[in-house]
Protein backbone atom coordinates (compact mmCIF):
# COMPACT_ATOMS: atom_id res chain seq x y z
CA UNK A 1 0.00 0.00 0.00
CA UNK A 2 2.87 2.49 1.02
CA UNK A 3 4.49 1.70 -2.24
CA UNK A 4 1.74 3.30 -4.18
CA UNK A 5 1.14 6.19 -2.41
CA UNK A 6 2.64 9.89 -3.42
CA UNK A 7 3.56 12.82 -1.39
CA UNK A 8 3.20 16.09 -3.27
CA UNK A 9 4.31 19.31 -2.26
CA UNK A 10 3.16 22.28 -4.20
CA UNK A 11 5.46 25.66 -4.01
CA UNK A 12 7.18 24.91 -0.82
CA UNK A 13 9.28 27.79 0.22
CA UNK A 14 11.82 26.85 2.69
CA UNK A 15 14.31 23.90 1.89
CA UNK A 16 14.63 22.65 5.09
CA UNK A 17 10.76 21.59 5.24
CA UNK A 18 10.93 19.36 2.30
CA UNK A 19 14.10 18.02 4.13
CA UNK A 20 11.82 17.49 6.92
CA UNK A 21 9.03 16.01 4.94
CA UNK A 22 11.36 13.31 3.39
CA UNK A 23 12.55 12.41 7.13
CA UNK A 24 8.81 12.11 8.26
CA UNK A 25 7.68 10.17 4.75
CA UNK A 26 10.66 7.45 5.63
CA UNK A 27 10.00 7.08 9.33
CA UNK A 28 6.65 5.74 7.83
CA UNK A 29 7.49 3.91 5.23
CA UNK A 30 6.64 6.21 2.06
CA UNK A 31 9.11 6.52 -0.30
CA UNK A 32 7.78 8.79 -3.60
CA UNK A 33 7.88 12.52 -3.34
CA UNK A 34 7.38 15.24 -5.89
CA UNK A 35 7.76 18.52 -5.75
CA UNK A 36 6.01 21.73 -7.45
CA UNK A 37 7.89 24.49 -8.01
CA UNK A 38 9.79 24.28 -5.11
CA UNK A 39 11.78 27.68 -4.34
CA UNK A 40 15.27 26.16 -3.86
CA UNK A 41 16.16 22.39 -4.13
CA UNK A 42 18.30 20.64 -3.94
CA UNK A 43 19.92 22.47 -0.91
CA UNK A 44 22.32 22.27 1.76
CA UNK A 45 19.32 22.66 4.20
CA UNK A 46 17.08 20.00 3.11
CA UNK A 47 19.71 17.52 3.20
CA UNK A 48 20.54 18.49 6.67
CA UNK A 49 16.76 18.30 7.87
CA UNK A 50 16.59 15.06 6.26
CA UNK A 51 18.71 13.70 9.24
CA UNK A 52 19.29 10.40 6.73
CA UNK A 53 15.94 10.08 4.81
CA UNK A 54 18.77 11.23 1.86
CA UNK A 55 17.60 8.83 -0.27
CA UNK A 56 14.30 9.89 -0.16
CA UNK A 57 14.88 13.63 -1.43
CA UNK A 58 17.68 11.86 -3.73
CA UNK A 59 14.83 10.16 -5.68
CA UNK A 60 12.23 13.38 -5.42
CA UNK A 61 10.99 14.33 -8.85
CA UNK A 62 11.03 18.38 -9.61
CA UNK A 63 7.86 19.32 -11.63
CA UNK A 64 6.04 22.42 -12.79
CA UNK A 65 2.46 22.09 -12.28
CA UNK A 66 0.42 19.85 -10.12
CA UNK A 67 -1.22 18.25 -13.16
CA UNK A 68 2.70 16.99 -14.46
CA UNK A 69 3.02 15.66 -10.28
CA UNK A 70 -0.35 13.84 -10.45
CA UNK A 71 0.44 12.16 -13.86
CA UNK A 72 -0.37 8.41 -13.27
CA UNK A 73 -2.17 8.93 -9.78
CA UNK A 74 -6.15 7.90 -10.06
CA UNK A 75 -7.29 9.06 -6.54
CA UNK A 76 -5.97 12.09 -4.94
CA UNK A 77 -6.26 14.02 -1.99
CA UNK A 78 -5.66 17.28 -1.47
CA UNK A 79 -4.80 19.13 2.27
CA UNK A 80 -7.28 22.07 3.16
CA UNK A 81 -6.71 23.93 6.69
CA UNK A 82 -9.77 25.93 6.12
CA UNK A 83 -13.11 25.42 4.33
CA UNK A 84 -13.96 26.68 1.41
CA UNK A 85 -17.21 28.76 0.22
CA UNK A 86 -18.13 25.34 -2.15
CA UNK A 87 -17.68 22.51 -0.18
CA UNK A 88 -16.44 19.62 -0.75
CA UNK A 89 -16.07 15.79 0.57
CA UNK A 90 -13.56 16.26 3.51
CA UNK A 91 -12.06 13.77 5.64
CA UNK A 92 -9.75 13.81 8.59
CA UNK A 93 -5.91 11.56 8.33
CA UNK A 94 -7.39 8.42 9.31
CA UNK A 95 -10.79 8.74 7.15
CA UNK A 96 -8.52 9.25 4.30
CA UNK A 97 -5.84 6.57 4.92
CA UNK A 98 -8.83 4.08 5.32
CA UNK A 99 -10.57 5.74 1.58
CA UNK A 100 -6.80 5.56 -0.07
CA UNK A 101 -6.51 1.69 0.98
CA UNK A 102 -10.30 1.09 -0.34
CA UNK A 103 -9.00 2.60 -3.90
CA UNK A 104 -6.16 0.84 -3.98
CA UNK A 105 -8.02 -2.27 -3.02
CA UNK A 106 -10.43 -1.51 -6.09
CA UNK A 107 -8.84 -0.31 -9.31
CA UNK A 108 -6.34 2.65 -8.22
CA UNK A 109 -2.68 1.61 -9.08
CA UNK A 110 -1.49 4.88 -7.21
CA UNK A 111 -3.00 7.68 -4.86
CA UNK A 112 -1.41 11.23 -3.73
CA UNK A 113 -1.52 13.40 -1.05
CA UNK A 114 -0.93 17.10 -1.72
CA UNK A 115 0.26 20.00 0.35
CA UNK A 116 0.30 23.17 -0.22
CA UNK A 117 2.80 26.55 0.64
CA UNK A 118 3.65 27.10 3.66
CA UNK A 119 1.36 30.05 4.05
CA UNK A 120 -1.45 30.17 1.91
CA UNK A 121 -2.19 26.27 0.94
CA UNK A 122 -3.33 24.96 -1.57
CA UNK A 123 -5.15 27.09 -4.25
CA UNK A 124 -8.86 26.66 -4.98
CA UNK A 125 -7.95 25.16 -8.70
CA UNK A 126 -5.39 22.94 -6.97
CA UNK A 127 -7.45 21.42 -4.29
CA UNK A 128 -10.02 21.37 -7.47
CA UNK A 129 -7.59 18.45 -9.09
CA UNK A 130 -8.21 16.47 -6.22
CA UNK A 131 -10.96 13.68 -5.31
CA UNK A 132 -11.31 14.43 -2.01
CA UNK A 133 -9.99 17.09 0.68
CA UNK A 134 -8.43 16.06 3.98
CA UNK A 135 -8.54 18.36 7.11
CA UNK A 136 -6.08 18.15 10.29
CA UNK A 137 -8.60 18.31 13.21
CA UNK A 138 -6.22 20.60 15.34
CA UNK A 139 -7.27 22.51 18.57
CA UNK A 140 -9.51 25.82 17.79
CA UNK A 141 -7.34 27.67 20.29
CA UNK A 142 -3.44 26.64 18.67
CA UNK A 143 -4.27 25.65 14.90
CA UNK A 144 -0.47 26.49 13.91
CA UNK A 145 0.72 22.48 12.31
CA UNK A 146 4.25 23.56 10.17
CA UNK A 147 4.69 21.54 6.81
CA UNK A 148 6.71 18.16 8.27
CA UNK A 149 4.01 17.83 10.93
CA UNK A 150 1.26 17.88 8.82
CA UNK A 151 2.76 15.26 6.85
CA UNK A 152 3.97 13.48 9.68
CA UNK A 153 0.45 13.20 11.09
CA UNK A 154 -1.16 11.95 7.45
CA UNK A 155 1.62 9.20 7.32
CA UNK A 156 1.38 7.86 10.17
CA UNK A 157 -2.24 6.99 9.32
CA UNK A 158 -1.57 5.85 6.06
CA UNK A 159 1.07 3.42 7.83
CA UNK A 160 -1.39 1.78 10.84
CA UNK A 161 -3.96 1.42 8.05
CA UNK A 162 -1.94 -0.39 5.86
CA UNK A 163 -0.25 -2.59 9.04
CA UNK A 164 -4.00 -3.28 9.72
CA UNK A 165 -4.07 -5.94 7.10
CA UNK A 166 -2.87 -6.13 3.30
CA UNK A 167 -5.01 -5.16 0.42
CA UNK A 168 -6.86 -7.82 -1.37
CA UNK A 169 -7.59 -6.58 -5.04
CA UNK A 170 -11.32 -7.12 -4.94
CA UNK A 171 -11.51 -6.53 -9.28
CA UNK A 172 -9.88 -5.51 -12.14
CA UNK A 173 -11.67 -1.85 -12.34
CA UNK A 174 -9.33 0.43 -13.42
CA UNK A 175 -9.62 3.71 -12.71
CA UNK A 176 -9.09 7.17 -14.73
CA UNK A 177 -6.02 8.76 -13.85
CA UNK A 178 -5.82 12.14 -13.27
CA UNK A 179 -4.37 13.49 -16.94
CA UNK A 180 -7.14 11.56 -17.94
CA UNK A 181 -10.03 12.91 -15.95
CA UNK A 182 -8.07 17.04 -16.45
CA UNK A 183 -8.77 16.16 -20.17
CA UNK A 184 -12.23 15.24 -19.69
CA UNK A 185 -12.90 18.57 -17.99
CA UNK A 186 -11.76 20.80 -20.76
CA UNK A 187 -13.62 19.35 -23.39
CA UNK A 188 -16.81 19.02 -21.18
CA UNK A 189 -16.17 22.75 -20.33
CA UNK A 190 -15.17 23.69 -24.12
CA UNK A 191 -18.44 21.65 -24.81
CA UNK A 192 -20.70 23.68 -22.64
CA UNK A 193 -19.47 26.73 -24.09
CA UNK A 194 -20.16 25.58 -27.86
CA UNK A 195 -23.55 24.87 -26.18
CA UNK A 196 -24.01 28.00 -24.86
CA UNK A 197 -25.02 26.53 -21.58
CA UNK A 198 -21.64 28.32 -20.64
CA UNK A 199 -20.29 31.76 -20.50
CA UNK A 200 -16.31 31.32 -21.53
CA UNK A 201 -16.17 34.70 -19.55
CA UNK A 202 -18.36 33.98 -16.73
CA UNK A 203 -18.02 30.47 -16.13
CA UNK A 204 -18.61 30.84 -12.49
CA UNK A 205 -18.77 27.61 -10.31
CA UNK A 206 -20.24 25.32 -12.68
CA UNK A 207 -17.25 23.76 -13.92
CA UNK A 208 -16.16 23.86 -10.14
CA UNK A 209 -19.56 21.80 -9.08
CA UNK A 210 -19.00 19.19 -11.64
CA UNK A 211 -15.81 18.50 -10.87
CA UNK A 212 -16.42 17.42 -7.97
CA UNK A 213 -19.30 15.22 -9.21
CA UNK A 214 -17.03 13.18 -11.43
CA UNK A 215 -14.12 13.41 -8.54
CA UNK A 216 -16.81 11.68 -6.21
CA UNK A 217 -18.10 9.24 -8.09
CA UNK A 218 -14.52 7.81 -9.22
CA UNK A 219 -14.97 7.66 -13.30
CA UNK A 220 -13.05 4.43 -14.49
CA UNK A 221 -10.83 4.67 -17.78
CA UNK A 222 -13.40 3.02 -19.98
CA UNK A 223 -15.75 5.39 -18.63
CA UNK A 224 -13.63 8.20 -19.10
CA UNK A 225 -13.03 7.64 -22.83
CA UNK A 226 -17.47 7.02 -23.25
CA UNK A 227 -17.92 10.11 -21.75
CA UNK A 228 -15.05 12.11 -24.13
CA UNK A 229 -16.49 9.91 -26.94
CA UNK A 230 -19.42 11.64 -26.67
CA UNK A 231 -18.38 15.18 -26.35
CA UNK A 232 -15.99 14.65 -29.23
CA UNK A 233 -19.84 14.73 -31.19
CA UNK A 234 -20.59 18.15 -29.85
CA UNK A 235 -17.80 19.77 -30.32
CA UNK A 236 -14.97 17.54 -31.91
CA UNK A 237 -11.35 18.00 -29.91
CA UNK A 238 -9.40 19.42 -33.52
CA UNK A 239 -11.85 22.59 -33.39
CA UNK A 240 -10.65 23.25 -30.09
CA UNK A 241 -7.44 25.08 -31.78
CA UNK A 242 -9.38 26.75 -34.33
Amino acid sequence: MLESIRIVLVDTSHPGNIGAVARAMKNMGLKELYLVRPKFFPHADATARAAGADDVLARAVVVESLADALSGCQFVVGTSARQRSLPWPVHNPRECAENIKTMLATGAEKAAVVFGNEQSGLSNDELAQCNTHLHIPVDNDFSSLNLAQAVQVVTYELRMSALENQIVPQSDRQLASAEEMELFYQQLEASLIHLGYLKADRPGRLMLRLRRLFNRIQVEQNEAHILLGILSTIKPISEKSK
